[in-house]
């Protein structure tokens, strides 16, 4: 059960519902957000919610059976959209996309990366500073100096930025530069790292686990939430299986199955999805047609030279053809 306050409720009518809460026993929690109040409250016995909703200081109440239950969608059916300010919006109508490298190599490149962004009016740029690696001898970034170098190229040219965050101490230095945290598949169930970022007024942007469920990604916003923050983005990158024949295995069915279950944004990252240049952009347009918020891309001016991820990245030329195939498709499927 969802219990949504008004932020101005009185003692006495808090009172109340405390003494309803605790005459039919139930166990609950009170959450507090950048935007409301809740409780959260587990039913061991059947109730009349009505009892709680004609309290003059509760604002709803909603019957959620789901584990995950701030962020479900059976007690908010109007989907989430998350502002990044300057009108950039990931959520509700259109279809947003984020581009640029895997990771921040030069300033050179960031400079090359923001003029094809702007080239095809697209505000948000993707690009890691901080890299998880399999391999201790691979590049793993330029830490938080590149992040620096980023945002000031970003932000001179209006441009927002998502990166990802690893563990709970960088989140302080990096939270003056970036627009979205992004919790990368091998930290998506890091619940101290979730804990953290449920505290700061920031949004966030989950991907889901190398092998995780969609119900395992949805736990994992419910923490976030739970922790104090509502601004939230669900990501589908691929899930690894046995298949060796491309990078991960990338759910299309989980992109309806989460915009069904949830009211978050869904962003689709095929790059990752599948791995392999040549078919990234046939898989951002079925994550379109399936109903995806938007698509996260990976760009490098020099995909050949790429310090990561080269052999999934597009050049600028394949990004600009990308991006006018999803204008066609798009005005198609209105």
């Amino acid at each position: 059960m969802i219990i949504q306050l008004h932020n101005n409720i009185t003692e006495k009518d808090r009172n109340a519902l405390n003494k309803i809460l605790s005459d039919n026993k139930i166990k609950f929690s009170e959450i507090s957000t950048q935007f409301k109040k809740y409780i959260i409250g587990i039913l061991s016995n059947e109730i009349d919610i009505r009892l709680i909703g004609n309290i003059e200081g509760v604002k709803d109440v909603h019957r959620v059976t789901d584990p995950y239950k701030l962020v479900s969608r059976k007690w908010k059916v109007n989907p989430t959209v998350i502002e990044l300010g300057d009108g950039v919006t990931i959520g509700g109508n259109g279809f947003t996309l984020i581009a640029g490298p895997c990771s921040i190599e030069s300033e050179y490149q960031v400079q090359k990366s923001v003029e094809q962004l702007k080239k095809n009016n697209v505000k948000i740029m993707r690009g890691g500073v901080f890299k998880p690696r399999s391999s201790p001898y691979a590049f793993r970034g330029l830490g938080i100096e590149g992040l620096k170098m980023l945002h000031s190229v970003c932000k001179a040219n209006g441009i927002k930025i998502i990166t990802e965050v690893m563990q709970v101490s960088q989140i302080e230095e990096m939270i003056d530069y970036v627009d979205v945290f992004q919790v990368g598949a091998r930290n998506t169930q890091n619940f101290n790292l979730l804990d953290a970022l449920g505290k700061v007024d920031m949004p966030v942007m989950l991907k889901r686990g190398i092998s995780g469920t969609i119900d395992e990604l949805l736990q994992s916003a419910e923490y976030v939430f739970f922790a104090g923050n509502e601004k939230l983005i669900l990501c589908e990158r691929g899930m690894r299986t046995y298949e060796k024949a491309y990078r991960n295995t990338f759910d299309i069915n989980a992109i309806p199955i989460l915009k069904e279950k949830s009211h978050l944004p869904v962003i689709a990252d095929p790059s990752h999805g599948i791995g392999i240049r040549k078919h990234v952009e046939k898989i951002t347009l079925a994550a379109m047609v399936a109903g995806a918020d938007g698509a996260m891309i990976e760009m490098h001016h020099e995909p050949e030279i790429a310090f990561s991820d080269g052999q999934q990245s597009l050049n600028f030329e394949e990004f600009d053809k990308l991006v006018n195939r999803l204008m066609v498709l798009e005005e198609g499927l209105k």
